[in-house]
């Protein structure tokens, strides 16, 4: 029964895209010693990988087995190929009783802008843009705004207005969020109310894996009104439980600090 005055979602789940052609295309290049990622066209319309489809699939096959009133209600997503795809075979596995149409796509959980240093390994930021390599190390990427893109801190802006308008439209129900590994972090960040320091550290822990799933549930004891208390996170079991191998590679976008 919903609190009087929840504004959360009984449970909210935060959930990286599967494995992406980007994901593949930057770990290819970084094995290369290449100073660029080769994806072909926009970012926002790279597709999932063959993995990353059956990863999606078997995520998809876990809410499935769920009951009905228990799996997600609500489903928000990036207007990125990939996490619309993802969201997709998920529904398409069984596990979303919310008709396609009905997915909410929102901009505002879009990967992160990385402006100039887009498409650009480690190597590549050092050789094309030095300054841009200087200004982040001295920044680190929770600060650094390269030209045209995203800080962390802009993410975390346009996220908050993000939850905002969850907990103004979806308390007491059950909400999927689709989307970036960025967008997870940041998320994370907000949730918990976290320091710099504190969401650098976990991100320092290593990547976020495809498919993986951030839960929340609602704890009515919390507070004057309750609030969202983090059940688990990095979650693969669904994908493990039938043989999907599991994958973490940063999109292809992302650089290493």
């Amino acid at each position: 029964m919903q609190h009087p005055s929840q504004r959360w979602p009984d449970t909210l789940w935060i959930v990286r895209h599967g494995e992406s052609a980007g994901n593949v295309a930057r770990d290819a290049a970084h094995r290369a010693g290449a100073a660029r990622i080769e994806v072909p066209g926009r970012d926002v319309d790279v597709p999932l990988s063959a993995l990353g489809e059956e990863q999606s699939r078997s995520l998809g096959r876990w809410f499935g087995a769920m009951p009905e009133e228990a799996r997600p209600e609500v489903v928000l997503c990036s207007p990125y190929h990939r996490a619309r795809q993802t969201a997709g075979l998920i529904h398409e596995a069984g596990g979303l009783p919310v008709a396609p149409d009905d997915f909410v796509i929102d901009e505002r959980l879009r990967e992160k802008e990385f402006g100039v240093l887009d498409g650009l390994t480690t190597r590549g930021i050092r050789d094309v843009h030095p300054d841009q390599a200087e200004f982040r190390r001295l920044l680190g990427k929770f600060y650094h705004r390269p030209p045209g893109g995203e800080s962390w801190c802009d993410v975390i802006l346009r996220l908050r207005s993000a939850l905002d308008t969850i907990s103004l439209h979806h308390g007491g129900r059950r909400v999927i969020v689709v989307g970036h590994q960025v967008v997870v972090l940041c998320l994370r960040y907000l949730l918990e109310n976290m320091t710099e320091e504190r969401i650098l550290a976990i991100d320092r822990e290593g990547d976020v894996p495809n498919c993986g799933i951030t839960e929340y549930r609602f704890d009515r004891a919390k507070g004057a009104t309750g609030a969202l208390h983090l059940a688990r996170y990095n979650f693969v079991a669904p994908l493990e439980r039938e043989g999907t191998p599991v994958t973490a590679e940063p999109d292809a976008k992302e650089v290493a600090p």
